[in-house]
């Protein structure tokens, strides 16, 4: 299985489908997904390892193939970066699953944490494999490289494009905001964006949109700047519109950041 390449929602669809139907889970894999469940319901830290997957993944440059979803988040000084505060907790979560199932590597469990996590907060099925490379202490990736919150669209699209993401990936994305909540010694931010913050759907987009803001949620500055550009602010309006479209090209988009740097 190969990313899913820039392109149409249906192309996207057809691919995760196609990977969804043929790929049999490993018994690791389909242990290790159990003991996630049985942690979800014992303890809804789910947003918080769909952070920790997608600040691992997300450091990676298509310029010269460094940084995602490689793991190298557990080391220093990675893990201590101002974006990644509070991880600390996840990789400890997640060390509870490894110890159990052994053979399954980090940088595979981190992003199979997440997506379980959106899973079972009712979001799509997001196709995985098995088979990442786990980083070694010299591979940690140097500071800078996730999103500032405060910051704009320009921003956003200077992080992500490095990746090799396109606008309406970068929309979809940020719909995952649905679940969890900022909090202030972290990020200097405090709030839910939504009002079920362990919910998966597409009210990210709808309080987005909202005519009446809802003064209790949140919305930072590279929420609101989804709105400056045609090119993003469309797509907020179609998913907020239409949640299934919302999901499948979430799915492809986060199966995409999964796999960065892997499977070349």
């Amino acid at each position: 299985m190969s990313c899913i390449p820039c392109g149409s929602a249906a192309a996207a669809a057809k691919a995760v489908v196609a990977v969804s139907d043929t790929t049999m889970p490993s018994k690791a894999e389909v242990q290790a997904r159990g003991l996630l469940i049985d942690l979800y319901r014992a303890k809804p830290c789910m947003p918080i390892m769909v952070r920790l997957a997608w600040h691992d993944a997300g450091t990676f440059c298509a310029k010269d193939n460094t940084g995602g979803a490689n793991a190298s988040i557990r080391f220093e000084p990675e893990i201590s970066h101002g974006a990644n505060a509070g991880l600390t907790a996840a990789t400890q979560l997640v060390q509870t699953i490894k110890d159990k199932v052994p053979e399954i590597g980090y940088a595979d469990l981190y992003q199979l944490a997440s997506v379980v996590a959106v899973e079972f907060c009712g979001g799509p099925s997001i196709p995985f494999r098995l088979g990442r490379k786990d980083a070694v202490e010299k591979e940690v990736t140097p500071d800078g490289r996730l999103p500032d919150a405060k910051q704009g669209h320009e921003h956003l699209r200077d992080i992500f494009y490095r990746m090799g993401f396109v606008d309406r990936e970068i929309v979809a994305l940020s719909g995952a905001h649905a679940l969890g909540r900022a909090h202030a010694d972290r990020s200097g931010f405090d709030g839910a964006w939504t009002k079920e913050p362990l919910v998966f759907d597409n009210a990210y987009f709808k309080e987005l949109l909202a005519k009446e803001a809802d003064p209790s949620l949140l919305k930072l500055p590279s929420d609101l700047t989804l709105l400056d550009t045609p090119s993003m602010s469309k797509w907020v309006k179609l998913y907020a519109e239409d949640e299934q479209l919302f999901f499948r090209d979430y799915a492809a988009a986060h199966l995409k950041l999964s796999e960065l740097g892997q499977f070349q």
